[in-house]
Protein backbone atom coordinates (compact mmCIF):
# COMPACT_ATOMS: atom_id res chain seq x y z
CA UNK A 1 0.00 0.00 0.00
CA UNK A 2 3.02 2.36 0.66
CA UNK A 3 4.49 1.57 -2.46
CA UNK A 4 1.23 2.58 -4.53
CA UNK A 5 0.43 5.82 -2.64
CA UNK A 6 4.14 6.76 -3.30
CA UNK A 7 3.39 8.56 -6.77
CA UNK A 8 0.25 10.36 -6.05
CA UNK A 9 1.96 11.95 -3.11
CA UNK A 10 5.19 12.49 -4.95
CA UNK A 11 2.64 14.13 -7.83
CA UNK A 12 0.72 15.97 -4.74
CA UNK A 13 3.97 17.21 -3.29
CA UNK A 14 5.31 18.41 -7.02
CA UNK A 15 2.36 20.81 -7.63
CA UNK A 16 2.12 22.31 -4.24
CA UNK A 17 5.73 23.30 -4.89
CA UNK A 18 4.54 25.50 -7.87
CA UNK A 19 3.30 27.67 -5.31
CA UNK A 20 5.40 30.50 -5.48
CA UNK A 21 4.53 30.96 -9.00
CA UNK A 22 1.83 32.64 -9.03
CA UNK A 23 1.40 35.80 -10.99
CA UNK A 24 0.02 38.71 -8.83
CA UNK A 25 -0.72 42.31 -9.75
CA UNK A 26 1.16 45.27 -8.40
CA UNK A 27 -1.11 47.83 -7.68
CA UNK A 28 0.39 51.45 -8.29
CA UNK A 29 -1.88 54.20 -8.12
CA UNK A 30 -1.74 56.76 -11.60
CA UNK A 31 0.02 60.09 -10.74
CA UNK A 32 -2.98 62.96 -10.02
CA UNK A 33 -3.94 64.83 -13.48
CA UNK A 34 -4.60 67.94 -11.27
CA UNK A 35 -2.19 70.38 -9.55
CA UNK A 36 -1.05 70.51 -6.22
CA UNK A 37 -3.30 73.32 -4.59
CA UNK A 38 -6.80 74.85 -6.03
CA UNK A 39 -7.03 77.78 -7.89
CA UNK A 40 -8.62 79.95 -4.89
CA UNK A 41 -6.57 79.27 -1.87
CA UNK A 42 -8.59 78.23 0.82
CA UNK A 43 -7.12 79.33 4.28
CA UNK A 44 -10.10 78.79 6.40
CA UNK A 45 -9.67 77.00 10.04
CA UNK A 46 -13.10 75.72 9.49
CA UNK A 47 -13.50 72.16 10.56
CA UNK A 48 -12.05 69.34 8.07
CA UNK A 49 -14.61 68.04 6.10
CA UNK A 50 -13.74 64.38 7.29
CA UNK A 51 -14.64 65.03 11.02
CA UNK A 52 -18.10 66.31 9.58
CA UNK A 53 -20.72 63.94 8.85
CA UNK A 54 -24.05 65.28 7.46
CA UNK A 55 -25.83 65.93 10.48
CA UNK A 56 -23.27 68.24 11.81
CA UNK A 57 -22.80 69.90 8.48
CA UNK A 58 -26.93 70.97 8.21
CA UNK A 59 -27.60 72.82 11.89
CA UNK A 60 -30.94 73.37 10.63
CA UNK A 61 -33.79 70.22 12.63
CA UNK A 62 -36.19 70.52 9.41
CA UNK A 63 -33.64 69.68 6.94
CA UNK A 64 -32.29 66.78 8.72
CA UNK A 65 -35.51 65.38 9.31
CA UNK A 66 -35.78 65.67 5.54
CA UNK A 67 -32.77 64.19 4.73
CA UNK A 68 -33.33 61.26 7.36
CA UNK A 69 -36.66 60.45 5.23
CA UNK A 70 -34.88 60.27 2.56
CA UNK A 71 -31.87 57.86 2.74
CA UNK A 72 -35.04 55.59 4.85
CA UNK A 73 -37.03 55.93 1.88
CA UNK A 74 -35.57 56.87 -1.52
CA UNK A 75 -36.14 54.38 -4.10
CA UNK A 76 -32.21 55.21 -5.63
CA UNK A 77 -30.61 55.11 -3.10
CA UNK A 78 -32.47 51.21 -2.34
CA UNK A 79 -32.04 50.30 -5.93
CA UNK A 80 -27.86 51.10 -5.03
CA UNK A 81 -28.10 48.90 -1.59
CA UNK A 82 -29.37 45.98 -3.46
CA UNK A 83 -26.94 46.34 -6.23
CA UNK A 84 -24.30 46.24 -3.52
CA UNK A 85 -26.07 42.96 -2.08
CA UNK A 86 -25.76 41.25 -5.80
CA UNK A 87 -22.09 42.07 -5.99
CA UNK A 88 -21.11 40.80 -2.36
CA UNK A 89 -22.94 37.44 -3.47
CA UNK A 90 -21.01 37.84 -6.86
CA UNK A 91 -17.99 38.04 -4.60
CA UNK A 92 -19.02 34.85 -2.34
CA UNK A 93 -19.45 32.76 -5.50
CA UNK A 94 -15.71 33.23 -7.27
CA UNK A 95 -14.55 33.36 -3.78
CA UNK A 96 -15.56 29.89 -3.31
CA UNK A 97 -13.99 28.94 -6.19
CA UNK A 98 -10.59 28.60 -3.98
CA UNK A 99 -12.07 26.19 -1.36
CA UNK A 100 -12.74 22.54 -2.56
CA UNK A 101 -15.83 21.66 -2.77
CA UNK A 102 -16.93 17.96 -0.95
CA UNK A 103 -19.77 16.03 -2.57
CA UNK A 104 -21.56 12.92 -0.92
CA UNK A 105 -22.56 10.46 -4.08
CA UNK A 106 -24.40 7.39 -4.39
CA UNK A 107 -25.48 5.29 -7.18
CA UNK A 108 -26.57 2.00 -8.59
CA UNK A 109 -24.79 0.05 -11.95
CA UNK A 110 -26.94 -2.61 -13.28
CA UNK A 111 -25.57 -4.62 -15.95
CA UNK A 112 -27.22 -7.03 -18.45
CA UNK A 113 -24.92 -9.19 -20.87
CA UNK A 114 -25.46 -12.21 -23.17
CA UNK A 115 -22.71 -14.38 -23.09
CA UNK A 116 -22.64 -17.86 -24.56
CA UNK A 117 -26.51 -17.88 -24.43
CA UNK A 118 -26.95 -16.93 -21.19
CA UNK A 119 -28.65 -13.53 -19.96
CA UNK A 120 -26.15 -12.59 -16.67
CA UNK A 121 -27.24 -9.45 -14.96
CA UNK A 122 -24.30 -7.86 -12.41
CA UNK A 123 -26.00 -4.92 -10.11
CA UNK A 124 -23.76 -2.59 -8.06
CA UNK A 125 -24.02 -0.28 -5.40
CA UNK A 126 -21.69 2.62 -4.43
CA UNK A 127 -21.66 5.74 -1.80
CA UNK A 128 -19.01 7.85 -0.38
CA UNK A 129 -17.61 11.38 -0.88
CA UNK A 130 -15.14 13.20 -2.75
CA UNK A 131 -14.16 16.37 -4.58
CA UNK A 132 -14.75 16.67 -8.40
CA UNK A 133 -11.99 18.55 -10.66
CA UNK A 134 -10.69 20.80 -8.08
CA UNK A 135 -8.61 23.43 -9.30
CA UNK A 136 -5.42 23.81 -7.38
CA UNK A 137 -4.41 27.41 -8.22
CA UNK A 138 -0.76 27.39 -8.32
CA UNK A 139 -0.51 30.10 -11.05
CA UNK A 140 -2.99 32.79 -9.26
CA UNK A 141 -5.86 32.74 -11.86
CA UNK A 142 -8.43 32.14 -9.61
CA UNK A 143 -7.31 33.81 -7.03
CA UNK A 144 -6.97 37.23 -9.05
CA UNK A 145 -10.41 36.45 -10.37
CA UNK A 146 -11.74 36.52 -6.93
CA UNK A 147 -9.43 39.74 -6.03
CA UNK A 148 -11.63 41.05 -9.13
CA UNK A 149 -14.36 39.92 -7.86
CA UNK A 150 -14.00 41.86 -4.28
CA UNK A 151 -12.71 45.37 -6.36
CA UNK A 152 -16.03 44.88 -8.13
CA UNK A 153 -17.46 44.92 -4.90
CA UNK A 154 -16.08 47.63 -3.39
CA UNK A 155 -16.54 49.62 -6.41
CA UNK A 156 -20.37 49.30 -5.86
CA UNK A 157 -20.05 49.83 -1.96
CA UNK A 158 -18.19 53.12 -3.21
CA UNK A 159 -20.73 53.62 -5.33
CA UNK A 160 -23.80 53.57 -2.67
CA UNK A 161 -21.46 56.20 -1.00
CA UNK A 162 -21.55 58.29 -3.66
CA UNK A 163 -25.66 57.90 -4.17
CA UNK A 164 -25.66 58.75 -0.43
CA UNK A 165 -23.53 61.91 -0.57
CA UNK A 166 -25.40 63.42 -3.93
CA UNK A 167 -28.75 62.53 -2.25
CA UNK A 168 -28.21 64.51 0.40
CA UNK A 169 -26.93 67.31 -1.11
CA UNK A 170 -29.88 67.05 -3.87
CA UNK A 171 -32.17 67.28 -0.80
CA UNK A 172 -30.36 70.40 1.05
CA UNK A 173 -30.61 72.08 -1.94
CA UNK A 174 -34.41 70.87 -2.96
CA UNK A 175 -35.27 72.16 0.63
CA UNK A 176 -33.52 75.47 0.31
CA UNK A 177 -35.51 76.47 -2.76
CA UNK A 178 -38.87 75.48 -1.30
CA UNK A 179 -37.55 77.70 1.82
CA UNK A 180 -36.26 80.59 -0.73
CA UNK A 181 -39.80 80.44 -2.68
CA UNK A 182 -41.67 80.36 0.72
CA UNK A 183 -39.84 83.77 1.88
CA UNK A 184 -40.23 85.00 -1.67
CA UNK A 185 -44.19 84.46 -1.37
CA UNK A 186 -44.42 86.68 1.90
CA UNK A 187 -42.69 89.25 0.34
CA UNK A 188 -45.31 89.45 -2.76
CA UNK A 189 -47.91 89.00 -0.30
CA UNK A 190 -46.51 91.84 2.01
CA UNK A 191 -46.08 94.38 -1.76
CA UNK A 192 -49.18 93.22 -2.96
CA UNK A 193 -50.96 94.33 0.42
CA UNK A 194 -48.81 97.66 0.78
CA UNK A 195 -49.57 98.33 -2.97
CA UNK A 196 -53.42 97.39 -2.59
CA UNK A 197 -53.09 100.00 0.54
CA UNK A 198 -51.70 102.51 -1.88
CA UNK A 199 -54.33 101.85 -4.68
CA UNK A 200 -57.36 103.00 -2.06
CA UNK A 201 -55.28 106.17 -0.85
CA UNK A 202 -54.91 107.05 -4.55
CA UNK A 203 -58.74 106.17 -5.31
CA UNK A 204 -59.55 108.40 -2.19
CA UNK A 205 -57.34 111.34 -3.34
CA UNK A 206 -59.15 110.56 -7.24
CA UNK A 207 -62.59 111.04 -5.42
CA UNK A 208 -61.58 114.48 -3.58
CA UNK A 209 -60.16 115.77 -7.02
CA UNK A 210 -56.70 115.77 -5.83
CA UNK A 211 -55.61 113.55 -8.46
CA UNK A 212 -55.94 112.08 -11.93
CA UNK A 213 -57.31 109.03 -13.08
CA UNK A 214 -53.95 108.09 -14.64
CA UNK A 215 -52.54 107.82 -11.69
CA UNK A 216 -54.94 105.63 -10.31
CA UNK A 217 -54.48 103.55 -13.31
CA UNK A 218 -50.79 103.76 -12.58
CA UNK A 219 -51.50 102.15 -9.07
CA UNK A 220 -53.99 99.99 -10.35
CA UNK A 221 -51.25 98.22 -12.87
CA UNK A 222 -48.82 97.75 -9.66
CA UNK A 223 -51.44 95.85 -7.81
CA UNK A 224 -52.17 93.71 -11.12
CA UNK A 225 -48.61 92.97 -11.59
CA UNK A 226 -47.99 92.00 -7.43
CA UNK A 227 -50.30 89.29 -7.68
CA UNK A 228 -49.15 88.08 -11.20
CA UNK A 229 -45.46 87.50 -9.53
CA UNK A 230 -47.28 85.99 -6.60
CA UNK A 231 -49.75 83.61 -8.39
CA UNK A 232 -46.03 82.27 -9.81
CA UNK A 233 -44.55 82.21 -6.84
CA UNK A 234 -47.38 80.15 -5.95
CA UNK A 235 -46.53 77.66 -8.52
CA UNK A 236 -43.02 77.35 -8.38
CA UNK A 237 -43.61 76.63 -4.97
CA UNK A 238 -46.23 73.65 -5.55
CA UNK A 239 -43.51 72.40 -8.25
CA UNK A 240 -40.60 72.70 -5.05
CA UNK A 241 -42.37 70.89 -2.66
CA UNK A 242 -43.51 67.90 -5.38
CA UNK A 243 -39.73 67.71 -6.31
CA UNK A 244 -39.06 67.43 -2.64
CA UNK A 245 -41.35 65.05 -1.51
CA UNK A 246 -40.07 62.80 -4.44
CA UNK A 247 -36.70 62.71 -3.30
CA UNK A 248 -37.60 62.13 0.97
CA UNK A 249 -40.10 59.03 -0.48
CA UNK A 250 -42.66 60.99 1.93
CA UNK A 251 -44.82 64.16 2.51
CA UNK A 252 -42.25 66.64 4.36
CA UNK A 253 -43.36 68.47 7.30
CA UNK A 254 -42.55 72.08 6.27
CA UNK A 255 -42.28 75.23 9.20
CA UNK A 256 -45.37 76.74 9.42
CA UNK A 257 -43.41 79.84 10.13
CA UNK A 258 -41.33 81.47 7.29
CA UNK A 259 -37.80 82.59 8.59
CA UNK A 260 -35.59 83.99 6.08
CA UNK A 261 -32.63 82.25 5.09
CA UNK A 262 -30.14 84.62 6.60
CA UNK A 263 -31.68 84.39 9.92
CA UNK A 264 -31.92 80.90 10.05
CA UNK A 265 -28.18 78.76 11.52
CA UNK A 266 -28.79 75.94 8.35
CA UNK A 267 -24.88 74.74 7.42
CA UNK A 268 -21.31 74.89 9.15
CA UNK A 269 -18.37 75.89 7.43
CA UNK A 270 -16.24 73.26 6.21
CA UNK A 271 -12.78 73.47 4.98
CA UNK A 272 -11.35 72.20 1.69
CA UNK A 273 -8.04 70.72 2.55
CA UNK A 274 -5.64 69.72 -0.34
CA UNK A 275 -6.56 67.64 -3.60
CA UNK A 276 -4.61 65.05 -2.43
CA UNK A 277 -7.06 64.42 0.10
CA UNK A 278 -9.84 64.54 -1.98
CA UNK A 279 -8.49 61.56 -3.37
CA UNK A 280 -9.03 59.55 -0.67
CA UNK A 281 -12.37 60.92 0.60
CA UNK A 282 -14.29 61.25 -2.51
CA UNK A 283 -16.07 57.69 -3.08
CA UNK A 284 -16.67 57.98 -6.95
CA UNK A 285 -12.74 58.78 -7.09
CA UNK A 286 -12.64 55.66 -4.43
CA UNK A 287 -14.72 53.40 -6.98
CA UNK A 288 -13.08 54.11 -10.41
CA UNK A 289 -9.88 53.28 -8.40
CA UNK A 290 -11.54 49.81 -6.95
CA UNK A 291 -12.95 49.34 -10.69
CA UNK A 292 -9.05 49.77 -11.77
CA UNK A 293 -7.52 46.99 -9.69
CA UNK A 294 -10.55 45.09 -10.77
CA UNK A 295 -8.99 45.30 -14.42
CA UNK A 296 -5.82 44.80 -12.91
CA UNK A 297 -6.59 41.67 -11.22
CA UNK A 298 -8.44 40.13 -14.60
CA UNK A 299 -4.54 41.01 -16.54
CA UNK A 300 -2.87 38.58 -14.31
CA UNK A 301 -6.00 35.69 -14.63
CA UNK A 302 -5.70 36.39 -18.17
CA UNK A 303 -1.83 35.86 -18.16
CA UNK A 304 -2.24 32.50 -16.01
CA UNK A 305 -4.41 31.24 -18.81
CA UNK A 306 -1.47 30.89 -20.49
CA UNK A 307 0.19 28.42 -17.60
CA UNK A 308 -0.75 24.66 -16.70
CA UNK A 309 -3.93 24.46 -15.19
CA UNK A 310 -3.96 21.51 -12.79
CA UNK A 311 -7.06 20.14 -11.28
CA UNK A 312 -8.04 17.34 -8.50
CA UNK A 313 -10.38 14.60 -8.53
CA UNK A 314 -10.08 12.46 -5.61
CA UNK A 315 -13.18 9.94 -3.79
CA UNK A 316 -13.20 7.69 -1.32
CA UNK A 317 -16.30 5.37 -0.36
CA UNK A 318 -18.04 1.88 -0.15
CA UNK A 319 -19.27 -0.60 -2.77
CA UNK A 320 -21.05 -3.75 -2.86
CA UNK A 321 -22.83 -6.19 -4.93
CA UNK A 322 -25.80 -6.27 -2.76
CA UNK A 323 -27.46 -3.17 -1.28
CA UNK A 324 -27.98 -4.32 2.20
CA UNK A 325 -24.30 -5.13 3.10
CA UNK A 326 -23.23 -2.29 1.38
CA UNK A 327 -22.40 -0.73 4.57
CA UNK A 328 -21.62 -3.77 6.11
CA UNK A 329 -19.66 -6.03 3.95
CA UNK A 330 -19.00 -3.11 1.64
CA UNK A 331 -15.53 -2.87 -0.37
CA UNK A 332 -13.19 0.04 0.41
CA UNK A 333 -12.88 2.33 -2.36
CA UNK A 334 -10.70 5.15 -3.40
CA UNK A 335 -9.73 6.99 -6.47
CA UNK A 336 -6.93 9.86 -7.02
CA UNK A 337 -7.13 11.47 -10.14
CA UNK A 338 -4.68 14.43 -10.56
CA UNK A 339 -5.31 15.98 -14.14
CA UNK A 340 -2.45 18.61 -15.79
CA UNK A 341 -3.73 20.83 -19.07
CA UNK A 342 -1.79 22.61 -21.30
CA UNK A 343 -3.30 25.37 -23.65
CA UNK A 344 -1.21 24.11 -27.05
CA UNK A 345 -3.42 25.63 -29.73
CA UNK A 346 -6.94 27.73 -29.05
CA UNK A 347 -7.17 29.71 -32.40
CA UNK A 348 -6.27 33.15 -30.02
CA UNK A 349 -8.51 32.71 -27.39
CA UNK A 350 -6.42 33.46 -24.55
CA UNK A 351 -4.42 35.87 -26.37
CA UNK A 352 -7.06 37.86 -27.27
CA UNK A 353 -8.55 37.43 -23.64
CA UNK A 354 -5.57 38.74 -22.51
CA UNK A 355 -5.32 42.16 -24.70
CA UNK A 356 -9.20 43.08 -24.32
CA UNK A 357 -8.32 42.94 -20.17
CA UNK A 358 -5.79 44.81 -20.84
CA UNK A 359 -7.15 47.44 -23.31
CA UNK A 360 -9.96 47.15 -20.31
CA UNK A 361 -7.45 48.60 -17.84
CA UNK A 362 -6.29 51.43 -19.90
CA UNK A 363 -10.26 52.56 -19.98
CA UNK A 364 -10.03 52.08 -15.92
CA UNK A 365 -7.07 54.64 -16.11
CA UNK A 366 -8.40 56.72 -18.16
CA UNK A 367 -12.10 57.03 -15.80
CA UNK A 368 -9.77 57.05 -12.82
CA UNK A 369 -8.20 60.09 -13.87
CA UNK A 370 -11.33 61.84 -15.60
CA UNK A 371 -12.87 61.25 -12.46
CA UNK A 372 -10.07 62.95 -10.31
CA UNK A 373 -10.23 65.89 -12.76
CA UNK A 374 -13.70 66.29 -12.95
CA UNK A 375 -14.04 66.05 -8.54
CA UNK A 376 -10.83 69.16 -8.58
CA UNK A 377 -12.99 71.09 -11.09
CA UNK A 378 -16.43 70.55 -8.71
CA UNK A 379 -14.33 71.79 -5.77
CA UNK A 380 -12.49 74.62 -7.53
CA UNK A 381 -15.55 76.14 -8.56
CA UNK A 382 -17.05 75.97 -5.65
CA UNK A 383 -14.38 77.26 -3.88
CA UNK A 384 -14.32 80.46 -6.45
CA UNK A 385 -17.93 81.12 -5.99
CA UNK A 386 -17.39 80.78 -1.96
CA UNK A 387 -14.41 83.64 -2.18
CA UNK A 388 -17.11 86.36 -3.90
CA UNK A 389 -20.93 85.11 -2.55
CA UNK A 390 -20.07 86.96 0.90
CA UNK A 391 -19.62 90.37 -0.60
CA UNK A 392 -22.26 89.82 -2.78
CA UNK A 393 -24.72 89.33 -0.37
CA UNK A 394 -23.73 92.01 1.41
CA UNK A 395 -23.76 94.71 -1.84
CA UNK A 396 -26.78 93.31 -2.47
CA UNK A 397 -28.71 94.03 0.95
CA UNK A 398 -26.84 97.18 0.55
CA UNK A 399 -28.70 97.96 -2.60
CA UNK A 400 -32.08 96.89 -0.84
CA UNK A 401 -31.71 99.14 2.29
CA UNK A 402 -30.71 102.05 -0.34
CA UNK A 403 -33.76 101.23 -1.97
CA UNK A 404 -36.40 101.01 0.89
CA UNK A 405 -35.21 104.36 1.85
CA UNK A 406 -35.83 105.59 -1.51
CA UNK A 407 -39.33 104.69 -1.75
CA UNK A 408 -39.45 106.39 2.04
CA UNK A 409 -38.32 109.36 0.48
CA UNK A 410 -40.58 109.17 -2.55
CA UNK A 411 -43.51 108.26 -1.05
CA UNK A 412 -42.94 111.69 1.66
CA UNK A 413 -42.32 113.50 -1.72
CA UNK A 414 -45.45 112.30 -3.28
CA UNK A 415 -47.77 113.07 -0.46
CA UNK A 416 -46.10 116.91 0.04
CA UNK A 417 -47.00 117.10 -4.18
CA UNK A 418 -42.95 117.65 -5.05
CA UNK A 419 -42.60 114.66 -7.05
CA UNK A 420 -45.10 112.71 -9.40
CA UNK A 421 -46.97 109.82 -8.67
CA UNK A 422 -44.23 108.01 -11.73
CA UNK A 423 -41.40 108.27 -9.29
CA UNK A 424 -43.68 106.80 -6.49
CA UNK A 425 -44.19 103.74 -8.27
CA UNK A 426 -40.97 102.93 -10.09
CA UNK A 427 -39.40 103.05 -6.24
CA UNK A 428 -41.88 100.59 -5.05
CA UNK A 429 -41.67 98.25 -7.95
CA UNK A 430 -37.16 98.35 -7.33
CA UNK A 431 -37.70 97.79 -3.81
CA UNK A 432 -39.46 94.39 -4.38
CA UNK A 433 -36.93 93.79 -7.11
CA UNK A 434 -34.27 94.01 -4.51
CA UNK A 435 -35.93 92.03 -2.28
CA UNK A 436 -36.31 89.12 -4.50
CA UNK A 437 -32.61 89.28 -5.73
CA UNK A 438 -31.19 89.34 -1.98
CA UNK A 439 -33.44 86.17 -1.33
CA UNK A 440 -31.98 84.83 -4.43
CA UNK A 441 -28.45 85.66 -3.36
CA UNK A 442 -28.92 83.99 0.05
CA UNK A 443 -30.01 80.75 -1.41
CA UNK A 444 -27.20 80.92 -3.75
CA UNK A 445 -24.69 81.26 -1.04
CA UNK A 446 -26.29 78.32 0.84
CA UNK A 447 -26.66 76.27 -2.08
CA UNK A 448 -22.93 77.01 -2.97
CA UNK A 449 -22.09 75.68 0.40
CA UNK A 450 -24.19 72.11 0.06
CA UNK A 451 -22.21 71.68 -3.64
CA UNK A 452 -18.72 71.98 -1.67
CA UNK A 453 -19.30 70.21 0.95
CA UNK A 454 -21.00 67.05 -1.92
CA UNK A 455 -18.04 67.72 -4.25
CA UNK A 456 -15.38 67.07 -0.82
CA UNK A 457 -16.97 63.80 -0.70
CA UNK A 458 -19.90 64.46 2.62
CA UNK A 459 -17.71 63.93 5.88
CA UNK A 460 -16.63 59.78 6.77
CA UNK A 461 -17.80 60.17 10.33
CA UNK A 462 -21.44 59.68 9.88
CA UNK A 463 -22.45 56.50 11.73
CA UNK A 464 -23.08 53.39 9.03
CA UNK A 465 -26.84 52.87 9.94
CA UNK A 466 -27.67 56.40 8.84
Amino acid sequence: MIKKLTLPLVVVAGVFSLAGCQIMPTFTKPTAPVPEGYPTSDSSSAKPIADTGWNDFFQNPDLREAISAALKNNRDLKTAVLQIEEARALYGIQRADQLPTINATSGLNTNRQLLAGTMRETTAYQAGVGLSAFELDFFGRVKNLSAAALSQYLATEEARRAIQISLVGEVAKAWLVERALAEQITLAQSTLKGRESSRDLVRKRLDAGITNAMEFQQSETLVYSAKVVLLGLRRQHALAVNALTLLTGSNVKLPTQTATLSTQAITADIGAGLPSELLERRPDIRAAEQRLRATQANIAAARAAFFPRISLTTGLGLASNDLGGLFEGGSRTWSFFPQITLPIFDNGRNKASLNLAEIRSEIAITNYEKTIQVAFREVADALSARATLAEEIEAQSAFRNAQAERLTLARARYENGISSYLDLLDAERELFTAEQALVQSQLLRLTNAVDLYRSLGGGFSEPEKQ
